[in-house]
């Protein structure tokens, strides 16, 4: 891999008004499904800038360090997205893809800003793959600017530090 550009990107956007949305935190028996539409939103993206696997996750260990951040949104007991706040950074905003274009997207992660906000004035980041260009206007169009442009050259440069071990 020659490596590809992820923007970090700064909320710079006012106070967001408790959305109507109600999120569940991560449980074990909630992995099959929140795979499934992890793997299925980011497997294309994953494919074009050739980082493998490209499907993620395949096993709830994978997910031991991540899951105390994710909130899942369900409706009569299917996933319709999930995103996760760590610390100040919101990541892995995924919808399922029978729910995609309909606001969803819009509504993650207005949600995340709103909870990062009731626990910190800090600044909240997120990062986006340039090439996921959805992301980087839904990001835009909702406060954010692009703070940094990083160079990624390896999937271990993609860890999330604050969940390392």
């Amino acid at each position: 891999m020659n490596g590809f550009t992820v923007y970090e990107m700064r909320y710079t956007g006012g106070d967001i008004a408790e959305p109507h949305l109600s999120l569940i935190p991560f449980r074990n028996a909630d992995f099959p499904a929140y795979a499934q539409i992890y793997n299925a939103c980011f497997r294309e993206m994953r494919k074009a800038l050739g980082i493998t696997p490209y499907d993620v996750y395949a096993e709830i260990g994978q997910m031991q360090d991540k899951k105390a951040h994710i909130f899942l949104l369900t409706a009569q007991g299917t996933l319709i997205g999930s995103v996760a706040c760590c610390g100040t950074e919101i990541d892995d905003l995924i919808v399922n893809p029978a729910y995609q274009r309909q606001g969803y997207g819009g509504a993650l992660l207005r949600w995340a800003i709103h909870r990062i906000r009731t626990q910190t004035d800090a600044p909240i980041t997120l990062h986006a793959a340039e090439w996921n260009q959805n992301a980087v206007r839904l990001y835009l169009r909702n406060g954010f600017v692009i703070s940094d442009r990083l160079t990624i050259r390896g999937t271990d440069d993609m860890r999330c530090a604050k969940w390392d071990s």
